[in-house]
C-alpha cells in the first residue's frame, strides 16, 4: 500500500462506540494514568450512543476505584449506575472464586481442599487475576442462562489492574492449563485423604475444574477475535508510561488480541502567551512524546485528552469529560467540567 492509500485513523473512539459486535473491551495501562476514568468514560459514551443496548463495567483491579469514580457504592453483584438505565457496574474480588473452589468442608470442619487451593494460588503467577475473570464469566453466564435474569449485557468493559497484573490476567489459557495440571498432581497426593473423608465432595471439585477448563477454551476463542474483543491502552505523555504502553501492546500482539486505540490523558495544551513557565515546559515535554507517538502509532486511533480543572468524579463530570473521546478537544477550548 502506498502512502497515498494510507489514511490516519480518526483521533477518537467512534469506531468502538459504533461497533455492533464487540463483546469484550479491556482498558489498561500503567498505574496512575487514568484507566478508571477512561473505562468509565468509554462505558458512558457506549450507553448514551446505544440506548437499546445494555453495558456492564467491571473492575478487576484489587484497588477498586469505580465506586469512587461514580460516587456510589458497587460490589460483586452488578448494579445500575444511578441516572443511567443501560449501564451497570461491579467490582470483583478474586478470593471469592478461590473460596468457592474449596467450599466443600467435611462434618468436622476440616478442609484439605483449602490447603490444595493455597498451594495452587501460591505456585502459579497470575492465578488471582485469572480467577477474578472466571468469577465474572460465571456470574454473567449464570445470569444469562437463568429464566429470571432481567439483564443480558451486550458488551462488557473491563477496568483492569496495572500493566503487570493485566498481562498475567490475559494469559488465561496458559494459566489455567497450569492450574489444572497442578490440581491433578495435588489430587493424586491428597487422593487417599480426600477419599476417607465422607464430608468432602471431590466430584464437585472436579466438576468445577472441568467448568473452568470449558470456559477458558471459550474465552480464548473470543479474545483472539477482533470483532469480539479489543483492548484500549491508556497512558500519559511521559517516558515511563510510553515505555510500558509499548511493552503492553507488544504482549497483546503476541497473544493475538486486537489493540488499535490509545488514550493519552492529562495533556496540557498551553498557548504561546501563557505566563506559566512550568506549564510551558511540561507542554513542551508532552509534545515531544506526542510527536514520537504520532510516528510510532500512525495506524492507531490516538485519542488526546486534556488535563481538566477538577477531579473527574461523579456521573455529571464523567459524562462531560467522556465527550472528548468522540469529539476531540480543540486547544484553547474550555476544560471546565464544573
Amino acid at each position: 500500500m502506498s502512502d497515498l492509500d494510507f489514511e490516519t485513523p480518526d483521533p477518537n473512539l467512534k469506531s468502538i462506540i459504533t461497533h455492533d459486535t464487540l463483546k469484550w473491551i479491556f482498558v489498561g495501562g500503567k498505574g496512575g494514568v487514568g484507566k478508571t476514568t477512561s473505562s468509565s468514560s468509554i462505558s458512558i459514551q457506549l450507553a448514551l450512543n446505544n440506548p437499546n443496548k445494555q453495558y456492564l463495567l467491571i473492575s478487576t483491579d484489587p484497588a477498586h476505584n469505580l465506586s469512587d469514580a461514580f460516587g456510589e457504592k458497587f460490589g460483586k453483584d452488578a448494579r445500575k449506575v444511578t441516572g443511567m438505565d443501560n449501564l451497570s457496574c461491579m467490582e470483583i474480588d478474586p478470593t471469592s472464586t478461590i473460596e468457592d473452589l474449596s467450599a466443600d468442608v467435611d462434618m468436622d470442619g476440616n478442609n484439605p481442599l483449602k490447603g490444595m487451593m493455597a498451594d495452587l494460588t501460591s505456585s502459579i503467577p497470575g492465578i488471582d487475576e485469572a480467577l477474578s475473570f472466571m468469577e465474572v464469566i460465571k456470574h454473567i453466564k449464570n445470569q444469562n442462562s437463568t429464566e429470571k435474569a432481567e439483564i443480558s449485557y451486550d458488551t462488557i468493559i473491563f477496568d483492569t489492574a496495572p500493566t503487570g497484573h493485566t498481562l498475567r490476567f490475559l494469559q488465561l489459557p496458559q494459566t489455567f492449563s497450569k492450574l489444572l495440571a497442578k490440581f491433578d498432581e495435588l489430587a493424586g497426593q491428597f487422593g487417599g485423604l480426600l477419599g476417607s473423608m465422607g464430608g468432602v465432595d471431590t466430584n464437585s471439585m472436579m466438576n468445577k475444574m472441568t467448568e473452568l477448563k470449558e470456559l477458558t477454551k471459550l474465552i480464548n476463542e473470543q479474545f483472539t477475535d477482533p470483532d469480539v474483543t479489543t483492548f484500549v491502552v491508556v497512558c500519559i505523555a511521559e517516558f515511563l508510561s510510553l515505555y510500558e504502553s509499548e511493552r503492553l501492546i507488544q504482549e497483546l500482539n503476541s497473544y493475538g488480541i486486537d489493540v488499535n486505540t490509545i488514550i493519552v490523558n492529562q495533556l496540557l495544551f498551553t498557548q504561546k502567551e501563557d505566563p506559566c513557565k512550568r506549564c510551558q515546559a511540561r507542554s513542551k515535554m508532552q509534545n515531544k512524546y506526542l510527536g514520537e507517538m504520532d510516528e510510532l502509532y500512525e495506524d492507531f486511533h490516538l485519542v488526546k485528552m486534556p488535563l481538566v480543572n477538577t477531579e473527574v468524579r461523579g456521573l455529571e463530570k464523567l459524562t462531560k469529560f467522556s465527550k472528548f473521546l468522540v469529539e476531540p478537544y480543540v486547544p484553547g477550548g474550555s476544560v471546565d467540567l464544573d
